[in-house]
């Protein structure tokens, strides 16, 4: 602020002002003065100053009041700033006693600079301050457009200024300040690298223009947050392309191997065959499943391998059904000689040939799977547990109410099949068979009986068809040759228990019982199978051929060569040729 009122009244000094003013009183020696007086400029000389390094002598006390005062030593603002020399008010101050450690005594000021006695001093001791700004004339200048502080005509910079700008300020007794600016503008000084640390800023090494500008800690968890979300945005864009490129893979596999020439062979090398598998083949299996079968076994490398073989070398083999042991990994080559190899052929493959009866099916079962023929026996026992009607009649006659319902047929068991599950198998074929050549379910048995007979007297298809109509033609109530007598020799041995004898003919004993299933004795069909038919038989049962025949005889038993006649006299002739080869050929099973 000014150092007057407008009016030119003095103002009031402020306690800084008044405490620089104690300084410079202190130091000169001067008499203290009104602020009217404050403006004239008053001379410092050096020698006037007393001296920071003038050693301090004590004196007598008797000394100070009546010897001359020596030339006081001068004395520097440092001195009086730093308080290194203490400054005499205008007042009384606390004596010093000389016996002090330390103790000095302050010369004594020149007579004619002497203070008054009367003005009493403050007994101010000073503390270290900034440099005195010196009054402003202007008062409305700013830090900024301060002249002052580039004033390149004053005394050095003071020890507490800030900086080596270049500016220096002279301090005169008349509390007036003057500043002259730099002809050039001062050098910036060179920027040192902020190696500074805080505990060097607050020790006082360095300072904050050492140590630059620290920028705030960035805010990790925000950046860890922004980490993550960049990798799932990569993760998710990577799992895309990978999850498109598996689809297009596992749909276009075998093109894409093939336009790209990547397509690996169909068969394994030889040399790879190891383990142990199985294979089934069932009955009139051909080529391609028979190639499924062995892919999904482990045995050949594709599905297609083993068919394309057959196919490229131009084989055409008949596989006989059953479970062959294989070893995995073989070439097609080798699969094929195993399967036509018997000895690769497992045990429990159960062959039943058509014609048997019961007790010869339990028996071929039992040969082939493993199970005690008693359990089969038992379980045989009871046909209602397999969906098989019970014929009193035949319960009656001690028969076997499973006669004709266990279908002849090679068949494969898994390891560890069961008697009961092994026959359900068996009844399960015949009620498909009886199905596909269209038996209602309430003419079942009666069909099964009629293709029994059937099986039993003829050898093919065609012969099949004519003893199915011989039999209808004899059933036929207007028939007056035979009078409703069947008068088949297989019914005449199975009822006496001779049909498995080995011989054609029948006995007489066995043409002669009159045992129910006898169609010498009664006439009709008798009262339940005799045997187990095939799907030939069955379908003969259902489609007989059409003509008048009542009779028929097989001339040749090689060649199962039979001949059917319409009357009894004709039938006769027949008869003698074939007991005219069985003279010929006794070993053949007339």
């Amino acid at each position: 602020m000014p150092d007057s009122s407008p009016d030119g009244a003095a103002a009031p000094l402020s306690r800084r002002a008044a405490r620089e003013a104690a300084a410079r009183q202190a130091a000169t020696g001067a008499t203290p003065v009104t602020p009217q007086a404050e403006s004239a400029p008053v001379p410092v000389s050096a020698a006037s100053l007393p001296s920071a390094h003038a050693p301090a002598t004590p004196v007598p006390a008797q000394a100070q009041s009546s010897a001359p005062a020596p030339a006081a030593a001068p004395v520097s603002w440092e001195s009086l700033i730093t308080g290194a020399t203490p400054i005499v008010g205008s007042g009384p101050t606390a004596p010093h006693s000389p016996h002090s450690p330390g103790a000095t005594v302050a010369p004594a000021a020149p007579a004619a600079e002497a203070a008054p006695a009367d003005v009493s001093g403050s007994g101010f001791q000073p503390v270290p301050l900034r440099a005195p700004r010196p009054t402003r004339t202007d008062a409305d200048a700013t830090p900024e457009n301060d002249p002052w502080l580039f004033s390149g005509d004053t005394a050095p910079a003071m020890p507490y200024s800030r900086g080596n700008t270049g500016a220096t300020a002279t301090v005169t007794a008349t509390a007036t300040r003057t500043a002259t600016l730099p002809e050039e503008p001062p050098a910036q000084a060179p920027q040192r690298p902020a190696t500074g640390t805080l505990d060097d800023l607050f020790s006082g090494s360095t300072s904050t223009d050492d140590i630059g500008h620290v920028p705030p800690p960035k805010n990790k968890k925000r950046r860890r947050i922004g980490g993550w979300i960049a990798l799932g945005v990569v993760l998710l864009v990577l799992g895309g392309i990978a999850a498109g490129g598996l689809y297009v893979w596992n749909t276009y596999e075998d093109k894409i191997r093939e336009v790209m020439g990547w397509e690996e062979p169909k068969d394994y090398e030889a040399g790879l065959a190891n383990g142990e598998t199985s294979v089934t083949i069932s009955s009139g299996d051909t080529g391609q499943p028979i190639s499924e079968a062995l892919h999904a076994a482990g045995v050949t490398k594709t599905a297609d391998a083993f068919y394309d073989y057959l196919i490229t070398t131009d084989q055409n083999p008949i596989f006989q059904p059953g479970v062959y042991k294989l070893q995995k990994q073989m070439t097609s080559e080798a699969a094929l000689a195993a399967l036509l190899d018997p000895a690769n052929r497992q045990e429990f493959t159960a062959q039943i040939p058509e014609g048997y009866t019961v007790d010869g099916t339990l028996q071929r079962l039992s040969e082939g799977t493993g199970i005690p023929l008693a359990d089969l026996q038992a379980a045989a026992a009871d046909p209602a547990a397999y969906g098989v009607p019970v014929d009193p009649a035949v319960a009656a006659a001690g028969g076997q109410p499973l006669e004709g319902w266990l279908f002849p047929a090679t068949y494969t068991f898994d390891p560890g099949v069961t008697a009961q599950t092994a026959i359900q198998t068996l009844v399960n074929r015949t009620i498909e068979s009886l199905d596909a050549a269209g038996v209602p379910a309430a003419d079942r048995q009666r069909v099964l009986t009629t293709a029994s007979i059937i099986q039993r007297e003829a050898r093919f298809e065609a012969d099949m068809q004519k003893v199915s109509r011989v039999i209808l033609n004899r059933l036929d109530p207007n028939n007056q040759e035979t009078f409703g007598l069947l008068q088949m020799d297989s019914t005449a041995q199975y009822g006496y228990g001779e049909l498995h004898a080995g011989s054609a003919s029948t006995s007489d004993e066995a043409q002669n019982d009159p045992n129910p299933w006898n169609t010498y004795v009664h006439a009709g069909l008798p009262i339940g199978p005799i045997a187990n038919p095939g799907d030939v038989a069955i379908d003969a049962a259902m489609h007989p051929a059409d003509g008048p025949w009542l009779y028929f005889v097989t001339v040749n038993m090689d060649t199962g060569e039979t001949i059917f006649s319409e009357t009894y006299t004709e039938h006769l002739k027949y008869v003698k040729q074939m007991q005219q080869w069985c003279s010929e050929h006794p070993d053949s099973g007339c």
